[in-house]
């Protein structure tokens, strides 16, 4: 059973984290000092057992700041993004004591000396060693488990939709070796199946299969019908020892993912993350707001200047159109757009779509509205502080009031600023297409934010965002 080797398992880990660090704390040694490739002037002076004097030191030093960024915690289901990041953590506090110590040196001849360039270079080679040594036990992991091996044998109590969720899951993932024994449950009769999980007994059978102690992990799965069970169940399961998990049956209510905080020893349920709720994230998406929309108009200005004068040229009217659209806190706003259009009773814009040959579209307002090129105005409605470079498109006031009543959690996506381009945009729900799959893509925008993504989703769009084949 899992328990009785994970032990092992942890203890072979931080010994081949041990030689990992150590690995490339020699490969380090040997690019930048011995093999004069990257020499620094002054550092030949120091000779090898001075550069492997702090190595005792370094390697428990690192194996406790993976400790810490919980690089040994067994999470069968933990992303391979998590991990890595943990990773640079670790590497990086190492980094800044490693520095800190050199600089503290002052005039001390062997820190003076001490190759900086080789410090960085055995950050950089660790974080990519332990990287890499940290995939190849994943890859061997899930391909033992996948066969049948290395199994954690669980139990799930209560058959419910998250019970049904969970075997799914399961079922569809084999490398995370879940070996579901069976589930207990008071409505469901004994020998009934889900995908071949049978219900092995009552709730208060618990008790009996916790005493013969072949049990990994239990998952409560109640229905919510059924929470008044809940406090007995979890005392058996605390009092048996077995490591025990809640599944809450409450998707179809709440059907995000939401996160939990501490009030003072209360658990508080947030329905749905917004990680831009954070004054921090925020700040940091602000000032790439600015600064990429500062770069796109100094390097568009000339496109954009000509753009204007054939607007102008081809079709009477104002160059720039302004619509009003619904963004952050419901809050309406003018949304800047190079004119495409024939100028229109407002009445008739309001609540129309755009339609295949829509004869209110002019010849230069094809190309532009296929090109995305209508859009580069937004810029300036970044810069204002309307709309974001990244975010859910913004609609207008008739169709939000239509689509709220249409589509639920529709009104979610302005807990952001609007955004030039999406998630939604670049995997190709632009124009006349799904507004239900839309805003499936807003919302995982919305509750999985970060930097990264954002950068993700620019790059996409210079590939698959600037032409709309949806575009009329």
């Amino acid at each position: 059973m899992i328990k009785d080797n994970q032990k092992s398992l942890n203890r072979s880990h931080v010994i081949l984290d041990a030689f990992v660090i150590a690995l490339s704390y020699t490969l380090a040694w040997y690019l930048v000092i011995e093999s004069g490739i990257f020499l620094e002037a002054g550092t030949g002076v120091l000779a090898p057992s001075v550069y492997f004097l702090p190595l005792p030191i370094i390697i428990p030093l690192y194996l406790f700041f993976y400790g810490i960024f919980h690089l040994y915690t067994p999470k069968r289901v933990q992303g391979r993004r998590v991990e890595f990041a943990n990773i640079c953590k670790a590497n990086t506090i190492g980094l800044l004591i490693f520095t800190l110590v050199l600089y503290l040196g002052g005039k001390n001849p062997y820190l003076y000396n001490f190759s900086r360039m080789m410090v960085m270079a055995f950050f950089v080679i660790n974080i990519g060693a332990e990287g890499l040594e940290r995939y190849l036990i994943r890859k061997v992991l899930h391909s033992m488990r996948s066969k049948g091996y290395n199994q954690k044998h669980i139990l799930l109590i209560g058959y419910s939709r998250a019970a049904e969720g969970f075997i799914d899951r399961v079922i569809t993932n084999p490398e995370w070796g879940y070996h579901i024994q069976g589930i207990l449950d008071d409505q469901r009769p004994l020998g009934y199946q889900y995908r071949q999980i049978p219900v092995l007994g009552r709730c208060s059978d618990l008790k009996k299969l916790l005493e013969e102690n072949r049990l990994d992990e239990i998952a409560i799965t109640l229905s919510l019908k059924e929470y008044e069970k809940l406090e007995r169940i979890v005392a058996i399961c605390e009092k048996s020892g077995v490591h025990t998990k809640f599944i809450p049956d409450y998707n179809n209510i709440i059907p995000t993912r939401p996160y939990t905080e501490d009030l003072q020893g209360l658990p508080v349920i947030n329905i749905r993350h917004v990680p831009l709720n954070n004054l921090l994230n925020a700040t940091v998406k602000r000032i790439m707001d600015i600064f990429g929309a500062l770069v796109a108009i100094i390097l568009f200005s000339p496109l954009m200047l000509v753009t204007a004068v054939l607007v102008k040229l081809t079709s009477p009217g104002p160059i720039i159109y302004s619509q009003e659209r619904v963004g952050l806190h419901n809050r309406p706003f003018k949304m800047y757009k190079f004119r495409s259009m024939e100028v229109q009773a407002p009445s008739a814009e309001k609540s129309k779509w755009t339609t295949p040959h829509d004869p209110r579209v002019t010849a230069v307002g094809k190309v532009i509205r296929k090109t995305s090129i209508d859009e580069m105005p937004q810029f300036f409605n970044i810069l204002k502080g309307d709309m974001s470079l990244v975010g859910p498109r913004p609609e207008r006031p008739f169709f939000v009031e239509r689509f709220k009543e249409e589509i639920p959690r529709y009104m979610v996506k302005h807990q952001v600023r609007p955004g030039l381009t999406g998630w939604a945009q670049v995997n190709g729900y632009r124009g006349d297409t799904s507004i239900t799959k839309r805003i499936e893509h807003d919302l995982y925008y919305i509750e999985n934010w970060s930097l990264g993504f954002d950068f993700k989703i620019l790059f996409l769009t210079i590939f698959k965002g600037f032409i709309n084949k949806n575009a009329y």
